[in-house]
């Protein structure tokens, strides 16, 4: 019963902080602690089973070679993005952790079969600071999908499409994914008998010809959206802007009632803490992304969330040794 608690606790905080607020960013953490409490209790009860030790094996050995072809993975998806996308930093997170994580597989290998202490132990240092950010990364992403498909998908007032770059003035496909998205939506709160309102956000950067804003109504325009439904946010360059200048365009307006905003889906869970942030009471629903841009493109977001909530990622630190050294102990 003791050790049961160590899952339980976990499981309990992330059910309610779900029922709370889905957007808190603490909710991803519970889940990733309480799923390692969960692998670590039925690998006690497995010792004894083989029922649960076989499953658990397989899961391992699944685990271990995803670990292996992980930095490969990583690296292939990195040569794509530069070859279509381009060089910027951006584009090379993918290879340059795909390096990084041979470099500390190969450094860890090599370490640990050293003489010298030192070396041992900045070996093993250095692996356990990757595995613990491995868990975040893994606790973000299955909670970034748990929140992209749940919550309300209808009876919203205001549809807030957040903006991304131009090429020019032509809206560029990840864009016009999100537009698409809210047209869907769009057109169902209408065939239900509501009227919402379309906020296209995003001011006009150095390189492009126009607003984002502006390139995105003249989109709906061309597909049939009249103009009395779109409201134009011209100035935001942020994401944070673009939701805060949002809610008071549509506030003016007089529409004070449920709101959601559009982006892609590896940006719609940071797009939720930011709300959460401000105070502000949205859904965020996410547009498909072409396959090969979501894995630099959700490090982008895992690194700017660790970067924002360095309190949550401590904490998980913390209820992981505790939850850890409780476990030996029952043990």
């Amino acid at each position: 019963m003791p050790a049961a608690l160590l899952f339980l606790i976990p499981a309990v905080f992330f059910v309610y902080g779900m029922l709370r607020d889905r957007r808190r960013l603490s909710n991803a953490v519970w889940l990733g602690i309480a799923l390692v409490m969960l692998l670590l209790l039925l690998a006690e009860a497995g010792r004894d089973n083989p029922v649960l030790s076989l499953p658990l094996v397989l899961a391992f050995m699944l685990a271990v070679l995803g670990l292996l072809l992980l930095p490969l993975a990583l690296l292939a998806n990195g040569l794509v993005m530069v070859r279509r996308e381009g060089r910027s930093l951006g584009n090379l997170l993918s290879l340059l952790a795909g390096l990084a994580l041979l470099g500390e597989m190969a450094y860890f290998g090599w370490g640990i079969s050293q003489s010298n202490d030192w070396v041992r132990g900045s070996a093993i240092g250095l692996f356990l600071v990757s595995a613990y950010i491995a868990f975040l990364f893994v606790s973000l992403l299955l909670y970034s999908v748990i929140y992209g498909r749940t919550g309300r998908r209808s009876g919203f007032d205001g549809i807030v499409v957040l903006g991304a770059g131009l090429l020019g003035s032509r809206v560029p496909p990840l864009l016009a994914n999100r537009l698409e998205r809210a047209l869907r939506l769009y057109r169902r709160e209408q065939e239900a008998g509501r009227s919402p309102v379309i906020v296209v956000t995003g001011g006009k950067g150095s390189d492009e010809h126009v607003s984002e804003a502006f390139a995105m109504s003249e989109y709906l325009f061309e597909r049939g959206v009249p103009a009395e439904d779109v409201v134009l946010e011209d100035q935001a360059t942020t994401t944070e802007e673009n939701l805060r200048y949002s809610k008071k365009l549509l506030a003016d307006r007089g529409l004070t009632g449920r709101v959601v905003a559009v982006t892609n889906n590896y940006h719609v869970f940071r797009t939720a803490v930011l709300s959460r942030k401000q105070g502000l009471r949205l859904q965020v629903i996410g547009a498909p992304t072409a396959w090969y841009f979501v894995p630099s493109a959700f490090l982008r977001e895992f690194v700017a969330l660790l970067v924002r909530n360095p309190v949550v990622h401590g904490l998980a630190c913390v209820v992981l040794m505790a939850g850890g050294l409780a476990l030996t102990q029952i043990g």
